[in-house]
């Protein structure tokens, strides 16, 4: 099957993030490991997008490329109009600051700080003050005003992935990040997050972008891209659960966790 190219040659004005030519090598020689293969691919700004494949796929590495956590090999990333490569360390950290938001499924709360503190925190680290109206409106979304004053202790799983999904909205970046969101979750708690993901990029124009081994997660997604081997081999538009897994059935591509 051909892979598709439709990702790449949509407009880089509205791409929030965006990859081309990206290869990511891992060794030399007998240690070689291409994690990346040449990956092309655009995630246009307000969409929610599911990166999926199997162990060894490429997905979590693509992520942490896309977020400037690991730099390419060859190739260019950009978030909004910068291009991750002619950042100095100082830059890139100011852009993750600034442009990028983080989900991930261990939570990774401060356990010694409010919710609302947790919300706030990247901000106060930065010196900046939140806009107030906005932090309103995500408090609002995500529906716990009245466990604002509580610890992470005091609160569910599903609670606290909430908190961090605020956190991650609360500085309104370019694009946010999710790798498996919901996996200490249970399936209602799932539901819940999945949802109010998808509402937070109908509402308020967030881009989001999660990687994840689950069909049911994959189809709360507007789009399902598809790894193997390092390469975008196909993607699939308002996926479904069953959509996915004949997908993924057609590549041969079991749905499991992956990296």
């Amino acid at each position: 099957m051909t892979a598709p190219t439709s990702s790449a040659e949509k407009s880089t004005i509205t791409a929030a993030v965006r990859a081309e030519h990206v290869s990511k090598i891992y060794g030399s020689e007998d240690t070689r490991v291409v994690a990346l293969d040449d990956v092309s691919v655009a995630f246009p700004s307000a969409e929610f997008t599911a990166v999926m494949g199997p162990s060894g796929s490429g997905k979590s590495t693509l992520m942490h490329c896309l977020a400037g956590l690991d730099a390419v090999t060859s190739g260019e990333i950009w978030v909004g109009g910068t291009a991750l490569s002619g950042l100095s360390d100082k830059s890139l950290t100011r852009l993750r600051r600034d442009e990028v938001g983080f989900i991930f499924q261990a939570f990774n709360l401060v356990p010694t700080l409010s919710a609302m503190e947790n919300i706030t925190l990247p901000m106060d680290l930065a010196g900046t003050t939140p806009d107030r109206e906005w932090l309103e409106e995500v408090i609002t979304t995500v529906g716990l005003r009245d466990r604002l004053s509580h610890r992470p202790s005091e609160l569910s799983g599903g609670q606290q992935q909430r908190v961090a999904c605020a956190r991650a909205l609360a500085s309104r970046p370019t694009v946010i990040f999710a790798d498996e969101p919901t996996g200490n979750l249970d399936s209602r708690a799932s539901a819940e997050i999945l949802s109010f993901l998808r509402e937070s990029v109908r509402t308020m124009g967030q881009t989001i972008v999660m990687v994840t081994h689950d069909p049911a997660a994959a189809s709360f997604a507007d789009r399902a891209l598809f790894l193997a081997d390092g390469r975008i081999v196909d993607e699939l538009a308002d996926p479904s659960a069953e959509s996915v897994l004949e997908r993924l059935k057609s590549f041969e591509l079991p749905a499991q966790r992956g990296v």
